[in-house]
């Protein structure tokens, strides 16, 4: 059996306030500093960070297959889901305009829905590498999160400015709704998640 020549905070019964990082005994389950609840590992990380992924992949159908715009011109109403506005700008040539879309709106959230799906497998067992890959994939996860929404913010900027009466007028669409859904909860999956449990799978492996 290996020993470990550091001992990590959980076998010290120390762990870090998930709220304000300050860092005591895991005894005294109430933060001294914010007074939030305590917990060496996030409770039910796993299970939480999974029924929040399916349930996002279940959003994240409609999110592009449904419009999320409608366009009202002379009495015409056109309706545009994400995919069929990259290839309308596309079309024009605005290509970059097209691949910002895209990316944000597109590709983004499904590889981060990947991304998450992966680090349960590999908290699990069910997937090698590294702990250290692992955590940069979770850092990269939150960074890109919060550009997820900018299609979302875009058909809210256009709804607000584009409206003349009996001329042109721009509503939001169903696609809309689902998009602003599948993103908040992909942020609360990765919330869910907890990276140390990658690492005790490592050490755990390595004591056998």
């Amino acid at each position: 059996m290996k020993k470990n020549a550091v001992p990590i905070a959980l076998e010290e019964n120390l762990a870090a306030c998930h709220v304000c990082d300050r860092v005591q005994d895991v005894a005294l389950h109430h933060c001294q500093r914010c007074g939030a609840k305590v917990h060496a590992r996030k409770p039910e990380s796993i299970q939480r960070c999974l029924a929040l992924l399916a349930a996002s992949i279940i959003a994240y159908i409609p999110a592009n297959v449904f419009p999320i715009m409608e366009v009202t011109q002379l009495g015409d109403t056109e309706s545009s889901t994400i995919l069929s506005g990259v290839a309308s700008f596309w079309r024009i040539k605005a290509y970059p305009i097209a691949i910002t879309i895209f990316v944000a709106s597109v590709l983004i959230p499904g590889l981060k829905l990947l991304a998450l799906g992966v680090l349960c497998a590999t908290a699990v067992g069910k997937v090698e590498m590294s702990p250290k890959r692992a955590n940069h994939i979770y850092w990269l996860t939150e960074l890109v999160g919060r550009w997820s929404m900018v299609d979302v913010f875009v058909v809210a900027i256009l709804v607000g400015l584009v409206n003349f009466e009996g001329i042109m007028s721009i509503t939001a669409g169903p696609a809309a709704v689902a998009f602003a859904v599948m993103v908040i909860l992909t942020m609360l999956a990765a919330h869910a998640f907890d990276p140390k449990l990658v690492w005790d799978r490592m050490r755990k492996e390595a004591k056998v």
